[in-house]
């Protein structure tokens, strides 16, 4: 189902993972809206684009603020006349353990991944819904906002909120008939290339050649183009009625995320008293422990890193 006619933004698309959803989106028939704080990176993204005999327009400014999500949305409306489409990619990182992360580390990875997917989507969908659009929302989570991850308080804090807005919207946008879904993408970053486990696979994907299965297909590891046929997916039409839903995309495989319920659930007359708990709620919670971070099976001997 081709995206032909359809005009889409996409925040933090001047390179990596952005860049990779904008071209697929164009190369499906979509006009983009690059967005990047960098004008070389934004300018050579939409090059890229125009290259391969589509179209694109850039917008160089920072998200987070209602501002830029207006002038994203205007420009996608003055370029090419309309807007269907938002995929809500930009982030930073500014990675460091609970002590040692400042107050203005939180606030910068909150105010670009959290509330730049707020005020982007709060803009997009008051077009989408003054013109009656049945328009398509795909926001960018992480596996560090499923799960946790060491050192990243602030990303994770970010990306676990942006799926909890995303459940929200889908309630508030359905009488609408606007999609809102959420995408975890697991791929060769800037940020995964210093990760020494994944070394043999960031090897294998700039040298032009496959990934070993084990990242591929054992992991779910890929490329940063493997994520981007799932996003243009979930901006098409196939999606109707496909809304609030968590969407894993890496390497070979696709996931679908669950939504939080119990796992176990127990009843006590009169309520659960503190005295009950001294006696009762190790074991019943005990019993029951939920893991958190992720695992890594060991790496095969052949795809040890190298000093």
């Amino acid at each position: 189902m081709s995206l032909q006619g359809k005009v889409a933004i996409v925040t933090g698309s001047g390179a990596g993972l952005g860049l990779a959803y904008a071209q697929e989106l164009a190369a499906q028939g979509a006009a983009v809206v690059i967005n990047d704080v960098d004008q070389a990176h934004a300018d050579a993204a939409v090059a890229t684009i125009e290259s391969a005999g589509g179209r694109a327009v850039a917008v160089v400014a920072p998200v987070g603020s209602t501002e830029t999500a207006e002038q994203l949305v205007q420009a996608a409306l003055t370029s090419f006349g309309g807007l269907d489409i938002l995929v809500t990619n930009a982030g930073i990182l500014r990675d460091k353990s609970l002590l040692k992360m400042s107050d203005e580390d939180f606030d910068a990875v909150i105010n670009v991944h959290l509330k730049g997917t707020f005020t982007c989507v709060r803009a997009a969908f008051k077009h989408f819904k003054t013109e009656g659009v049945a328009g398509r929302i795909v926001c960018i989570g992480s596996p560090t906002g499923q799960r946790g991850n060491f050192g990243q308080t602030n990303y994770a804090a970010a990306k676990a909120g942006i799926v909890g807005m995303v459940r929200t919207w889908a309630l508030e946008m359905k009488r609408a008939g606007v999609s809102v879904n959420a995408v975890i993408p697991v791929a060769a970053t800037a940020m995964t290339k210093t990760v020494p486990y994944f070394q043999k696979a960031v090897e294998a994907d700039e040298q032009g050649e496959p990934m070993p299965d084990f990242f591929r297909k054992g992991l779910g590891f890929g490329t940063a183009a493997d994520a981007a046929g799932v996003v243009a997916f979930l901006s098409s039409d196939a999606v109707e009625g496909i809304t609030g839903q968590v969407i894993g995309a890496g390497g070979d495989r696709l996931q679908v995320w669950s939504h939080p319920e119990p796992v176990v659930q127990e009843y006590h007359d009169g309520g659960w008293d503190y005295a009950t708990l001294q006696t009762e709620g190790r074991d019943i919670i005990g019993a029951h422990l939920q893991s958190v971070g992720e695992s890594m099976p060991e790496l095969p001997a052949e795809l040890q890193p190298t000093p």
